[in-house]
């Protein structure tokens, strides 16, 4: 059996993270004694021993809704979105003069991956869906990581990049970078990271047991994780997201 949380298992994150899963696994009755932060997140998704992990809405509705479980989706309480329900920060250098991001046609974007809602699909579709006639298609910089995205605007590497709204808050609260930047806009709320499990395996004692685990938390981990608790998001909502270029 194997359990992840990858998303948001950063330094500052990971030993509440531990905590979490303590309770999720003493909640459930079961599952590994520890999160495997070794394999690559997009082998765990499909692992048929997978118990609980946390993937992102893109890889869920392109590649991994038939193929797993949905068992809900955290709420982080992002400010504007419905419970479990989050946004991208399209974020720009501090002094870059550019005031819309209609200024930025042919400019570089910084993205975690190809396969980020948050990184890739948010900032495309809020393009497509506002009539700007431009993609960053062809002309991006892949950094693995929305926190190396930052860094990447903020070095001069790249000229905008489109940050999960969680990670955000991480990076304000832990990191040097957000003074050197500026948020230019945010996009439309989609539905949130979901929680999976393997396609064998009922979700619903797993969902009760997030409740019960985030519940059972202390204030000073929740508020280090940034949870609030655990709603379900119907698969066909975030089966309706658009998909953005390859």
């Amino acid at each position: 059996m194997t359990a992840s949380l990858p998303m948001y298992d950063v330094a500052s994150t990971q030993a509440a993270n531990d905590r979490l899963w303590t309770e999720i696994r003493a909640c459930y009755g079961g599952g590994p004694r520890a999160l495997d932060r070794t394999s690559d997140p997009h082998k765990t998704w499909e692992d048929p021993d997978l118990v609980l992990s946390q993937t992102c809405g893109l890889p869920y509705r392109s590649a991994l809704h038939g193929r797993v479980q949905l068992v809900g989706t955290p709420d982080y309480g992002v400010r504007g979105c419905p419970p479990g329900y989050y946004k991208s920060i399209i974020v720009v250098r501090k002094e870059d003069p550019r005031g819309d991001l209609a200024a930025f046609a042919g400019a570089r974007l910084a993205r975690n991956d190809v396969r980020s809602q948050s990184g890739w699909a948010a900032i495309e579709g809020h393009l497509a869906e506002n009539g700007f006639g431009f993609s960053f298609a062809g002309n991006t910089l892949d950094t693995g990581g929305h926190a190396l995205s930052a860094e990447a605007v903020a070095e001069g590497r790249a000229d905008l990049a489109s940050l999960d709204a969680v990670t955000w808050t991480l990076i304000k609260r832990e990191t040097s970078l957000a003074p050197q930047l500026r948020v230019l806009l945010s996009t439309r709320p989609t539905p949130g990271l979901p929680l999976i499990t393997t396609r064998g395996r009922d979700p619903g004692p797993l969902f009760t047991a997030v409740h019960s685990a985030i519940s059972a938390l202390s204030a000073r981990d929740r508020a280090r994780l940034l949870l609030k608790g655990i709603v379900a998001i119907p698969a066909t909502d975030y089966l309706a997201e658009p998909l953005p270029p390859a």
